[in-house]
């Protein structure tokens, strides 16, 4: 006898394709964490300007809602969209205005927002400067429960299109595309709250091993190169394996176009100098060393103001609910939309959904780079890179801070 059909599985588009993980259809999860979900990010930077889009969409689909949001930045001004539906009713990647085309998947993808009530619009074609970077797989155990479980790639991109905010327009020219670069990941991910477990109604634990302290991400494009690379270390500049949801010691790689060249790094070292009251970077030198003994030297020079990520969706407070972008606003599709001056860091913020006021500051950063292969070739362009820095740190002297959950160390 087979089991009872109380609620039968919808066939999604993606059930064409003979690339079934599970037996059953793509709207099925084979996992009841509230904290698995599946998205991405895109970002479309300019920093001579100091203008940026970024925007993404992530499903979660034991909570059944797709989550998405478009938030521009101009000199430190940042206005941001947040959009939410009803995920099993609708298995595009589209909410309201919002949609993403896969022109060319792994290549070319077309951003659009169309007019709506926050003035943000955009038709922006993403394309990729070379293959996507796989992370290796990201894993993180505490009390005797997987907390993460996780794939992600990367990609720098160069962008094409236009942008309005308000009654500013701006042009990403065939002759002068501005800078890309994207995230895209799937699976159990770090606690989401306030969706999951409850951390005051648990047993105290510590997690098993090193813990991450430092997240460096780096996209590089540079003349006729293009590089990505993250590195993790613990509270003492540990470089093992750690207990986290980052948790390779060093990725990445030098890439020469789409004809697969590419050199590996397999050792790093920095030295960075921090904007005064914050963990974000002002400038800095990052060398890494190949897989054939060659040493590259990329230098940063940050711009504009780094970008803050509370107003995205993902922090709880952001939506004016106390929702975060996993949860349901009471419709479908829910929009809302506001804007905060953030071009002087750190800045006291209050989030609208709780009323809670953080001292915040950027983790995104956007950077004129000069990179220097090991023969002593120079090139100039530019980079987006994130620091997150989760407590103590002492290779730079950064004492602990207080832990707030699920976003930790991102600039709050």
């Amino acid at each position: 006898m087979s089991e009872p059909d109380f609620e039968k599985m919808a066939l999604t588009p993606a059930d064409e394709y003979p690339f079934h993980a599970t037996p059953y259809p793509m709207s099925y999860v084979p996992n009841s964490d509230p904290a698995w979900d599946d998205g991405y990010y895109f970002l479309a930077y300019d920093v001579a300007s100091g203008v940026s889009i970024w925007t993404g969409m992530r499903i979660a689909p034991n909570s059944n809602m797709i989550g998405g949001y478009a938030n521009t930045n101009i000199n430190g001004v940042q206005r941001c969209l947040r959009l939410s539906r009803i995920w099993r009713d609708d298995f595009s990647t589209a909410i309201g205005p919002l949609r993403f085309e896969f022109v060319e998947p792994l290549k070319a993808i077309r951003l659009v927002c169309e007019p709506n009530e926050s003035g943000i619009e955009f038709d922006i074609m993403w394309r990729g400067l070379s293959h996507c970077h796989l992370a290796a797989h990201h894993t993180a155990v505490r009390a005797g429960r997987r907390t993460t479980d996780q794939t992600r790639y990367h990609q720098v991109g160069a962008c094409t299109g236009t942008l309005s905010v308000g009654e500013a327009s701006f042009a990403m020219e065939d002759k002068a595309p501005w800078g890309g670069s994207r995230d895209r990941s799937w699976g159990v991910y770090e606690s989401r709250p306030p969706l999951g477990l409850d951390p005051a109604y648990l047993p105290p634990s510590e997690p098993a091993g090193t813990p991450r302290a430092l997240r460096f991400s780096c996209f590089v494009e540079a003349e006729d190169v293009s590089a990505y690379f993250h590195f993790h270390e613990g509270p003492d500049g540990e470089r093992g394996p750690l207990n986290d949801a980052f948790n390779a010691p060093l990725e990445g790689s030098v890439d020469f176009g789409w004809d697969g060249r590419k050199v590996k790094f397999v050792d790093y070292n920095h030295a960075l100098n921090w904007r005064p009251g914050t963990r974000s970077v002002t400038d800095g030198v990052v060398k890494l060393t190949d897989d054939a003994g060659g040493e590259w030297t990329l230098e940063l020079d940050v711009g504009p103001p780094p970008h803050v990520l509370g107003q995205i969706g993902y922090h709880v407070g952001a939506w004016s609910d106390g929702g975060t972008i996993h949860t349901y606003h009471g419709r479908s599709p829910a929009m809302e939309w506001d804007e905060f001056d953030f071009s002087r860091q750190p800045c006291e913020h209050t989030f609208p959904g709780n009323g809670h006021t953080r001292t915040v500051y950027g983790v995104e950063h956007f950077a004129k780079v000069r990179l220097i292969s090991p023969d002593g070739t120079v090139r100039n362009g530019r980079s987006q890179f994130e620091i997150f820095l989760n407590g103590r740190y002492s290779p730079y002297g950064f004492e602990g801070q207080e832990n707030y959950g699920g976003l930790t160390g991102r600039g709050i």
